[in-house]
């Protein structure tokens, strides 16, 4: 049975490279019968005799092939990975805020008068570690360094004020549900929609709610838009079922109302506000639950995972 070479290890390779030929030139046998005992090809010996006399043994190392010269110097390929990183596309004069090959490409074209093919600009970005991600939506209005300081001084301290109080924090948020599900995509004719019938009737329902990073849950429904007096409802009845607490807000107008703050003055401790920095709803777990229900259902909730700083 002969073995193909090509398959196997090069150093492997190297060594059988070497011995066949010594036993060749050095110990006198025949290079078909050499090269039988291996188990390849008859002629594959041939070429590595030929080595051997113009340049000796170290003709028959192992050699790697380079490949074609890269496009790019390693200067320019981190260049291009400064680019991508932290950035979008619209910062560099492109109408689209998403990140492709084909405007790395231009980029590069236009930036460093190299062009590139589409797959080699694919594995110049693998080969960086840059992947395609599906991104998550962040406002320009938010404020980084106060999403830094909230995650790295506020919410810590106020943890150890709720350890040191034998206090709990809760996060709270709004979300509001339709009766009419979200249609997805189904399969038709080509050319003729499918229809989907429904009920023309449409209910809604708005819900507030707070949670906690040991779980516990609380919840009240309600109809019309949140004002201060409503909010202040809502406060009571958190106060009533969960003593003794702080609760994290964002910045809703309502949650700043002077009627709440006196309700919270009137509390004497009982209940403290805290808010978020603006425009950071990735750091209230209260809004995972509500986004989570919404495209998963209501039933499933306790399957939301809070934000890794909430701990």
């Amino acid at each position: 049975m002969k073995i193909d070479g090509r398959t196997m290890d090069h150093k492997a390779l190297e060594q059988i490279r070497i011995l066949a030929v010594k036993r060749v030139v050095e110990d006198g046998e025949s290079p078909s019968e050499v090269m039988k005992s291996f188990g390849l090809c008859r002629t594959t010996i041939y070429p590595w005799l030929r080595d051997f006399q113009d340049k000796g043994f170290e003709a028959l190392a192992e050699r790697i092939a380079q490949g074609p010269k890269p496009l790019l110097s390693e200067k320019q390929r981190q260049q291009v990975r400064k680019w991508i990183l932290g950035k979008d596309p619209r910062q560099y004069g492109f109408d689209f805020a998403l990140w492709t090959r084909r405007i790395v490409q231009a980029m590069i074209k236009e930036k460093m008068g190299i062009e590139c093919g589409m797959t080699a600009v694919g594995r110049l970005l693998a080969s960086l570690n840059i992947t395609p991600q599906k991104p998550l939506r962040r406002a320009y209005e938010r404020d980084p360094e106060a999403v830094a300081l909230w995650e790295k001084e506020t919410y810590p301290e106020l943890r150890k004020r709720a350890k040191r109080l034998g206090a709990r924090i809760f996060f709270s948020d709004e979300a509001g549900f339709q009766s009419d599900p979200v249609l997805g995509r189904t399969y038709g004719l080509k050319g003729q929609t499918p229809i989907v019938t429904t009920s023309g009737q449409r209910q809604s329902l708005n819900v507030i709610s707070a949670v906690n990073a040991r779980g516990e849950f609380w919840a009240v429904t309600y109809t019309g838009k949140l004002n201060a007096e409503s909010f202040v409802a809502f406060l009571k009845n958190f106060v009533e079922s969960q003593p003794g607490k702080f609760l994290v807000v964002d910045g809703h107008p309502a949650h700043k109302a002077n009627v709440v703050k006196h309700y919270i003055k009137s509390l004497k401790g009982r209940l403290e506000l805290h808010f978020l920095p603006p425009y950071a709803p990735d750091l209230n777990p209260d809004e995972f639950v509500w986004s989570y229900c919404q495209v998963r259902g209501i039933d499933d909730f306790h399957n939301v995972k809070t934000p890794d700083f909430i701990g």
